[in-house]
């Protein structure tokens, strides 16, 4: 396949660019700024400027762009930056494909805010996603910028993402630091579900979803089997072999971080029924597995 990759420098893109350069695909790489080389085309998403043959040659366009959740502080000024840098990016690229003669297949990166604090109950790609959180409204209105796309006939998937673990980043490196140091432990009273996927699973469900032709629609990428925010912090003190006592209470995160307290106070027992029901095996199906493989063992 020839893939135009959008939010290439990020954890999640440079990682998945690897994955398919080592499978053989081609990737080019949106780039803001001067391209320096044949795998990159300049664009600004913020002006709704895309080179329409680069879109026009492409199997498949992917858009992971966004601002760092990992933020502080969250100013309004910087939710707008980082509703703005998820919408205009996927934006610009829907009317692309709505507007080309071959209308490639359009893979847009979500989230699973959208669903809301649920308790345990079990959450598919079915369920409502109409949290009412500074969160489930992003995700609702970067999921309506794909809409041109669609609506011009094109292939769109929706990718509602959950926590990708990895050592090398994301969310869970500086998690590592914490309990190497022995000051892990829960957020909050631990009781609520903390969707989670490997590295690994997470680029083979994209590159499967690019290249399936029957996939459209929302997919959870999630893991299945999952855990509570409790487990997961027994468990990986456990693999650590430090103890996991720290708790960090609920109203110190929702103090500083507020806006987005609800990603690591809610509950959203996301599981990927899709994934599932169309064949897609996990090689990590387990939270255990899922650590083990982020870990590099």
């Amino acid at each position: 396949m020839k893939i135009v990759l959008a939010g290439a420098s990020g954890f999640l893109g440079t990682t998945w660019r690897d994955h398919l350069a080592r499978q053989g695909h081609e990737v080019v790489r949106l780039v803001r700024g001067e391209a320096m080389s044949s795998h990159e085309s300049s664009w600004d998403p913020y002006a709704g400027e895309v080179d329409r043959s680069v879109i026009e040659s492409a199997d498949v366009v992917a858009c992971l762009s966004g601002a760092n959740l990992a933020h502080f502080p969250w100013t309004e000024a910087y939710q707008k930056t980082f509703l703005a840098s998820r919408t205009a990016t996927t934006r610009t690229l829907a009317a692309a494909i709505a507007g080309s003669d071959r209308k490639p297949a359009f893979l847009a990166q979500n989230g699973v805010a959208g669903y809301g604090d649920r308790g345990a109950t079990v959450l598919t790609e079915d369920s409502p996603t109409d949290a009412d959180t500074f969160m489930g409204g992003v995700t609702r209105e970067w999921a309506a910028a794909t809409e041109p796309a669609a609506e011009a006939g094109a292939r769109v998937v929706v990718l509602r993402t959950g926590v990708v673990l990895d050592r090398r980043g994301g969310a869970l490196k500086p998690m590592l630091l914490q309990f190497k140091a022995g000051l892990g432990g829960p957020i909050g009273d631990g009781t609520q579900y903390f969707a989670t996927i490997s590295l690994v699973d997470w680029l083979r469900a994209t590159t499967w979803l690019a290249g399936n032709d029957n996939a459209r629609g929302a997919y959870n990428l999630t893991g299945p089997q999952q855990e509570t925010n409790a487990e997961f912090a027994r468990t990986l003190a456990r693999l650590l072999h430090r103890p996991a006592v720290v708790r960090a209470p609920a109203f110190a995160i929702r103090a500083a971080v507020r806006p987005v307290a609800s990603e690591l106070l809610g509950s959203e027992r996301v599981e990927p029924r899709r994934l599932l029901d169309e064949g897609f095996v996990f090689e990590h199906p387990t939270l255990e597995a899922r650590l083990l493989s982020a870990l590099g063992r």
